[in-house]
């Protein structure tokens, strides 16, 4: 899939919103796919938007329990707690 292949190396270049807009449009077209809403999971939690990351990644599990997405939920949560610590120690 050619659209996959530049929605990656708009990951890779850091362009999430680009990538974002493309991965939306993929999933109107493939709700089904696991893989979408792990990478979409995925340029949202690189522009620090945890809260749609982690709904994508319970979607994408939600399709497919095997897929990426539960490591990078578990990645996700750790991070998360992590921060919310730092918060209430200083």
């Amino acid at each position: 899939m050619r659209e996959i292949d530049n929605i990656c190396r708009l990951l890779d270049k850091g362009e999430n919103d680009k990538a974002i807009r493309l991965l939306n449009i993929q999933i109107n077209t493939h709700e089904a796919d696991d893989k979408l809403y792990y990478m979409r999971g995925n340029a949202y939690f690189k522009s620090g938007n945890w809260q749609y990351a982690m709904e994508d990644y319970m979607q994408a599990i939600s399709i497919n329990a095997e897929s990426p997405a539960a490591e990078a939920i578990k990645m996700a949560r750790n991070i998360l707690e992590f921060y919310n610590k730092e918060i209430f120690c200083q």
